[in-house]
C-alpha cells in the first residue's frame, strides 16, 4: 500500500506572513491540528497547535490582555514555524511512512513530489489505513476458506473466480499456519450462499461465511 492511497489531499495551508491568530482560526474552522507553510507554492515549514501554544506568553506574565493580543497580532507563522520538516514521496510504501514517523517521533508527514506539496499523512490517516486494510466496519460478507494447494498466483485465481461471478473484492488476507493455508476474503456483497457456491464450484473448501455488518 502506498502513501498516496491514504494521504489527505484537501489541504489548508498558510504563508510565512500569516498572523498566528489567523492560523489558529483556520485550525478551528477546519478542525485540524497542523498547517503546512507554503511560499510561492513550495513547502517551507509546518506549524502545529503545540508550536502555537509554546509561542503564547506565559500566564505568569505581567502584560495586560491588550498587550498580549498586540504581541500575538504582530507574531507571524514564520516566527514560530518548524523549518526542518520530514517529508515523504507519494509512491513510498505506507510502512515506510509509519517507520519514519515512529523513528522521528512525529505525527505528520507532508507528501512531496518534485518539490510540490501533494498531500499530508497523519497518525489518523495511518489508523484509518489499518482499519481499511483489515476490513473493519465494512459492509458485506467475510468468507473464510481453507485450501490444500497453496501455489503461486492463488490469490489472483481466487480474485478471478469472484470477479467472474460479479463480486467485488475489498480485501484478501492470507494466514499460513503450518501446512494449512486459511484465506479470508472481504466481498462487497451480502450474498453469502452465492459466494460460497462460486468458490465451491471452483474447487475451494469454504469453511465459514459471515456478514461483517451484523
Amino acid at each position: 500500500m502506498s502513501v498516496s492511497d491514504f494521504m489527505a489531499t484537501s489541504l489548508v495551508t498558510v504563508t510565512p506572513e500569516t498572523p498566528i491568530f489567523d492560523a489558529v482560526d483556520l485550525m478551528k474552522q477546519h478542525d485540524i491540528h497542523r498547517l503546512p507553510v507554503l511560499k510561492e507554492g513550495r513547502l517551507v515549514g509546518l506549524i502545529t497547535e503545540g508550536i502555537i501554544q509554546e509561542a503564547m506568553p506565559s500566564k505568569a506574565t505581567s502584560l495586560s490582555v491588550y498587550e498580549v493580543n498586540y504581541l500575538l497580532n504582530k507574531t507571524t507563522v514564520k516566527d514560530v514555524m518548524i523549518q526542518e520538516v520530514e517529508t515523504i514521496a507519494p509512491d513510498a510504501l505506507l510502512e515506510d511512512a509509519i517507520s519514519l514517523m515512529r523513528t522521528k517521533n512525529i505525527g505528520v508527514l507532508p507528501v512531496l513530489e518534485n518539490g510540490e506539496l501533494k498531500g499530508i499523512i497523519t497518525n489518523n490517516d495511518i489508523f484509518d489505513a489499518f482499519l481499511k486494510i483489515t476490513g473493519y466496519n465494512n459492509g458485506g460478507t467475510r468468507v473464510t476458506i481453507e485450501i490444500t494447494e497453496d501455489h503461486k498466483g492463488i490469490l489472483a485465481n481466487l480474485a478471478q473466480v469472484l470477479a467472474d461471478a460479479d463480486f467485488s473484492i475489498a480485501t484478501i488476507v492470507v494466514n499460513r499456519i503450518e501446512a494449512r493455508t486459511i484465506i479470508e476474503i472481504q466481498v462487497e456483497s451480502q450474498a453469502v450462499d452465492e459466494i460460497k457456491q462460486a468458490l465451491t464450484t471452483a474447487g475451494y473448501n469454504v469453511t465459514n461465511a459471515v456478514l461483517t455488518n451484523q
